[in-house]
């Protein structure tokens, strides 16, 4: 009866720590969700380890589904609002949008939507913003790119303004397809949103 008693007093403890904990959730792509690697070698769990190690003691949810686009993530994000109550919201999408030709006024819109969602419950936010390769031509890549500035200056929140920089176009940083990054290029990618998270934790 003892050793019952303690385990329930246990497992309440641990589920009031897992309430009390601040939760950091990502909402992404493939990107995100490590596609091709194993999901421990991805720059989320990279930086769960990092958060962790630095004793900031968060714990990280990965939401990110492997082609979903910014129409989906604004579709998704108020059930994952609702059932992890993060404090902290890592937009990481739109890279689909660009690459199926979507219009860029419909990616601002949905990441502008995104924004005030994870606000009204109480969120912050950091935005992850993505370029395009050069021929899907100048006019569409440089309205796409200035999606990402534009919500970010109008909600007022940071910005990676390319979160594959040193990553994307660099010999073994890029899976075969050209699209994706390797296990080398995680902490690169760690590294490239890091000054715009810690002040945020």
């Amino acid at each position: 009866m003892r050793t019952g008693l303690l385990g329930a007093i246990l497992a309440l403890l641990l589920s009031v720590q897992a309430a009390v904990a601040d939760t950091v959730l990502v909402v992404g792509d493939s990107i995100s969700a490590a596609f091709g690697l194993d999901t421990r070698q991805g720059w989320v769990a990279l930086l769960e380890q990092r958060l962790s190690q630095q004793g900031y003691g968060h714990r990280v949810v990965n939401a990110s589904i492997s082609g979903d686009t910014s129409a989906g993530g604004a579709a998704r994000l108020p059930g994952l609002l609702a059932e992890h109550r993060p404090r902290l919201v890592i937009i990481e999408l739109g890279g689909n949008d660009g690459l199926r030709g979507q219009p860029p006024g419909q990616l601002q819109q949905n990441l502008a939507t995104m924004v005030r969602q994870s606000r009204d419950a109480g969120a912050k936010v950091l935005l992850l913003g993505m370029r395009l390769p050069p021929n899907y031509g100048q006019r569409y890549t440089t309205a796409f790119a200035a999606s990402f500035s534009a919500v970010a200056e109008a909600h007022e929140v940071p910005l990676v303004p390319f979160f594959l920089e040193g990553v994307g176009g660099v010999p073994g940083m890029m899976q075969s397809d050209g699209i994706h990054p390797t296990a080398a290029a995680q902490p690169v990618l760690l590294e490239n949103l890091w000054p715009q998270l810690q002040p945020l934790l």
